[in-house]
């Protein structure tokens, strides 16, 4: 109970719902502000928001999503509109499937929770072009966010559109609906500068232009430090707390519309972190500091699929959320923040409504509290900002002991009921196991045709982005040399060299048909060189290079004026010299054969040939096989290994890029595993399509499954007991138990149990230099084979009367084993 500290585990990956349902039932329900919050159909609010992105998930996904994010204790779903997936062409709109904008809001009001809509409609968020439509960079005159007419124009139609959908559909809080907050803009101080005084008119407009559409709801602007009128600022950031200037105007609350989780991966970069810990530890300082509201940018990050990651970004997005790619729940990130959210919850009405004190207790530590005179309501923060030692102080005559960098949650000013540092949720780590079903792929294969000549349309080579116009990622470039026999360099093994220089994103390049190599540049560098020796032959040779986006920039001031591809083309080491071929002549194919004829579809890819793969495939060609859907129903990857760069297509949708061959500084590729969602597959007969750009071998390719079945717990001696083990009730702070019903797994085997001072992480523990042998006979009695178990924190149990190291201060480090079957009810 409250007294005493447990390990408690949970085989689960739901846990009850416990947050409050908030029923909207058709009551007009106004949102308005003062200093403090929002203040929602009269009431001040404490709000925990996260963003989910329609489009980055399925919409069979959405209802699990924001039920997670609902037990996971948020009461706001935060989401952008992605412009270029709504308008691909001017005029011709799409609101269907995945980019159903209407029945993702109405998902989240049926779920009893409030919404926040990003409109931008710049949104960024490593998303192709940064959400705006490519037509637009076709608009005569026009400058992107700027005072600029054009683009006014268009924005402000498109802008107009959503509200008035929103509006039909009864959407907006003032109407009943669920959205409380719209976005204007996005991030723009970023950029201002950059456009003088156009950009501070272009800012005031924005605000104004969205303020005159009378939503009923405030609106906010992210990093605008002039946000004009009745607009909101607000911060983005990971530690608002300590950053934020504050609101623009006395009478606006503090809002965080962007914590991050972890941070966005691009291909070539290591594996990103961000501990619940320090997540924990920011989100603690923003409400003591009078925030009241937090976003978690990711909640749950999910996948850029087809073409929609901005430049060089991984297919798969804020993995790190508390939510994985796969709507996993990731711990112990989502556990650790339910706690903190109930914690926070549990001082909603002195935060509110009490008068903010800080008093120092020592030189790193300070307390904020907030309390009623004339009340027993108050609510205190210990902060401790020594980052390596922990400390012992004094507050209102209790002593309290503050881990290195942390903050404990007093709710009556008393208790400890959280610390940001002692995580007590669970620990899981996730596993991707191979598919018992038939996996043994039978891979054919057809070699996309190289062309050598096309008819001659530019003496230069043309930019990318003004070919593809974000309809393909490839374009062929070709032109041809006649060489003098005399112009050969006649000692052997010095041969001429292609030198392509390239504003990017990728290329490879043949001459007489025959592949040469590649290159590629990075998200931070998109330019690169090409230079790979050829064998040229005396006569006409044909120069054939592919070159390759990786996505539209997402970012920056004047987006219009970005440029890819090649800029400048020449063979060195002939006896004549270096021969330019530049402004040779240049013939262009916009896109692959293969997806003019669609071959990643059933009826396209039978209108070719295709033969069985014995070996390695040669560059720039597609392979097929068919696969049943595994078993089950947990999320479905398939692990690339054996290929280098491409795309891949499931029953004719693709699932995104892939790329193997762009390591990471700790010499592994950045994305192995791609999302395939449950939705795109049929029970059997499923059509996986591959587009290779290099030399590669599918035979190694896997279909998985994927599930978080390896569960933790570590907790300490000086861990506060679990925040489920108090309430308020008729403001009375007291002990409860925890009556949720979990559903459970059941614990089949115990991995690793270490009484002492254990090493490592969930999935990856070891022994340290302290340790009781008896660990994993106690915790397998306690354990095995139940749903759920509660191990006390106990010397005598684990040591008896004997203790080996009695001046370490114990750790309990569990890690079981939970069943695969599908979760079934059990109490705990």
């Amino acid at each position: 109970m409250a007294g005493k500290n447990h390990v408690f585990l949970i085989a689960t990956l739901l846990s009850l719902l416990v947050s409050s349902v908030v029923a909207h039932g058709g009551k007009q329900v106004g949102v308005t502000y003062d200093e403090r919050s929002l203040i929602i159909n009269g009431k001040r609010e404490l709000l925990f928001s996260g963003s989910i992105h329609y489009p980055r998930s399925t919409p069979d996904m959405w209802p699990e999503l924001i039920l997670k994010a609902k037990r996971g204790g948020l009461n706001v779903i935060q989401t952008y509109v992605f412009w270029n997936i709504h308008e691909p062409e001017q005029g011709k709109f799409n609101f269907e499937g995945p980019y159903d904008l209407v029945k993702f809001i109405k998902t989240i009001g049926e779920n009893g929770m409030f919404a926040t809509l990003r409109l931008g409609p710049f949104i960024q968020a490593e998303w192709n072009h940064g959400g705006l439509p490519y037509w637009l960079r076709e608009i005569p005159d026009i400058i992107f966010r700027s005072d600029n007419a054009p683009f006014k124009h268009h924005m402000e139609k498109f802008v107009t559109k959503i509200i008035d959908m929103m509006k039909e559909e009864k959407l907006f809080a003032s109407q009943g609906g669920p959205i409380i907050l719209s976005q204007i803009e996005n991030e723009y101080n970023t950029v201002q500068l950059a456009y003088k005084n156009l950009g501070v008119s272009y800012i005031q407009w924005a605000g104004n232009m969205a303020l005159g559409l009378n939503t009923g709801v405030p609106w906010v602007m992210c990093k605008q430090k002039d946000a004009p009128g009745s607009v909101i600022n607000t911060c983005n950031g990971r530690h608002c707390g300590d950053t934020f200037t504050g609101p623009n105007k006395p009478n606006k609350p503090s809002l965080w519309t962007e914590n991050w989780t972890a941070q966005f991966r691009v291909f070539g970069d290591p594996p990103s972190q961000r501990s619940a810990e320090d997540t924990a530890f920011s989100v603690a300082r923003w409400f003591s500091k009078n925030g009241s509201l937090v976003n978690y940018y990711m909640y749950h990050g999910g996948t850029n699929f087809d073409r929609t990651a901005a430049s060089f970004v991984t297919t798969r997005y804020y993995d790190e959320a508390p939510l994985d790619e796969y709507g996993l729940q990731r711990e112990p990130k989502w556990g650790h923040l339910k706690d903190l959210h109930r914690a926070l919850n549990l001082c909603k009405k002195a935060l509110l409504w009490g008068k903010p004190n800080v008093q120092k207790l020592s030189a790193d530590v300070e307390a904020r509290f907030y309390e009623q005179p004339g009340t027993k309501v108050c609510a205190a923060f210990l902060a401790s900002n020594n980052s390596k030692e922990a400390e012992t102080v004094k507050f209102r005559g209790q002593e309290y002991y503050l881990p290195a960098r942390s903050i404990s949650i007093l709710p009556d000013c008393k208790n400890v009921v959280y610390n940001t540092m002692t995580v007590v949720s669970q620990h899981n780590s996730r596993n991707f196991v191979k598919s018992r079903k038939k996996n043994k792929l039978e891979w054919n294969m057809y070699s996309e045709t190289i062309p050598a000549q096309l008819q001659v349309d530019s003496s230069l080579p043309k930019e990318l982005y003004n070919l593809t116009k974000d309809k393909t990622d490839y374009v062929w470039f070709t032109t041809t040399i006649n060489v003098d026999r005399r112009d050969m360099n006649e000692r052997k093994r010095i041969n001429p060299v292609l030198r392509v220089a390239s504003l990017g994103h990728a290329m490879v390049a043949f001459v007489n048909g025959e592949f040469i190599g590649s290159a590629h540049g990075s998200q931070i560098e998109k330019s690169f060189v090409l230079q790979h020796s050829v064998d040229l032959k005396p006569g006409i040779n044909f120069v054939t290079l592919l070159g390759t986006l990786v996505g539209l920039p997402d970012s920056g001031a004047y987006m219009e004026h970005r440029y890819a591809g090649p800029r400048g083309v020449s063979i060195l080491g002939l006896n004549t010299g270096t021969l330019d071929l530049t402004s040779n002549g240049w013939g262009h194919q916009v896109g692959l054969s293969g997806e003019t004829a669609k071959l990643f579809t059933k009826e396209g890819g039978g209108k070719v040939t295709w033969t069985k793969v014995q070996k390695a495939g040669p560059p720039v060609t597609w392979y097929k096989t068919h696969f049943d859907a595994p078993e089950g129903k947990s999320p479905v990857a398939v692990r690339m290994t054996g290929m280098n760069k491409g795309m891949i297509w499931i029953n004719g949708k693709s699932i995104g890029r892939y790329w193997m061959t762009y390591v990471s500084p700790l010499g592994e590729p950045t994305q192995s595993e791609y999302h395939i969602p449950r939705s795109y597959l049929k029970p059997t007969d499923n059509l996986m399509v591959i587009f290779e750009e290099e030399e590669a071998n599918p035979e190694k390719i896997e279909i998985l499954t994927v599930n978080r079945d390896t569960i933790c717990s570590y907790v300490t001696e000086y861990h506060p007991p679990s925040v489920k083990s108090w309430e308020r009730k008729n403001n009375k702070f007291t002990p409860a138990v925890d009556n949720a019903k979990p559903a459970a797994h059941k614990i089949i085997a115990v991995q690793f149990a270490s009484f002492g001072d254990p090493l490592g992480t969930c999935g990856d523990y070891a022994v340290g230099t302290c340790h009781s042998p008896a660990s994993k006979q106690v915790v397998e009695e306690h354990c095995l084979g139940k749903t759920s178990c509660d191990i006390p924190i106990d010397k005598g149990l684990f040591a008896g009367k004997k203790d080996d190291c009695p001046d370490i201060r114990k750790t309990l480090a569990v890690q079981v084993k939970c069943s695969n079957k599908d979760p079934k009810r059990s109490a705990n």
